[in-house]
């Protein structure tokens, strides 16, 4: 079975693009600690309109399309998944539980059947 390697170059501009869309929240950032004395809205509207103007540089790189390719393939991969009933997760919710409350009682009884034959049976430390 033959797979094809896809190899994606990046070029220069991607990777200008890449850093003015880090170069942006940095400013963002910046802006929002920078303009405490303007006031709330000022604040956030900076921050705001920072971050959406590097997500959007960032969309317009090769990465960038890569990472919405991706999102759209997982979109579609999710859409194929076959979700349990309610009455399936119901059941294996119960058996999950049951189980958990087992080991419990089993840690538990192990527990104290070692603390019984070290503290007791050889080293003699009776409570």
């Amino acid at each position: 079975m033959a797979t094809t390697q896809v190899e994606t170059v990046t070029t220069g501009a991607d990777k200008a693009k890449v850093g003015a869309a880090i170069a942006l929240v940095i400013a963002a950032l910046a802006g929002f600690y920078l303009l405490t004395r303007q006031g709330q809205l000022v604040q956030w509207g900076v921050l705001i309109v920072g971050l959406i103007a590097a997500v959007a540089v960032f969309f317009t790189s090769e990465p960038g399309k890569e990472f919405i390719g991706f999102g759209r393939d997982a979109v579609k991969e999710t859409k194929k998944v076959v979700w349990p009933s309610r009455k399936e997760a119901i059941q294996m919710t119960l058996y999950v539980f049951g189980f958990v409350v087992v080991m419990a009682l089993f840690l538990w009884l192990t527990d104290k059947t070692l603390e019984w034959v070290f503290y007791d049976l050889i080293l003699g430390w009776k409570k």
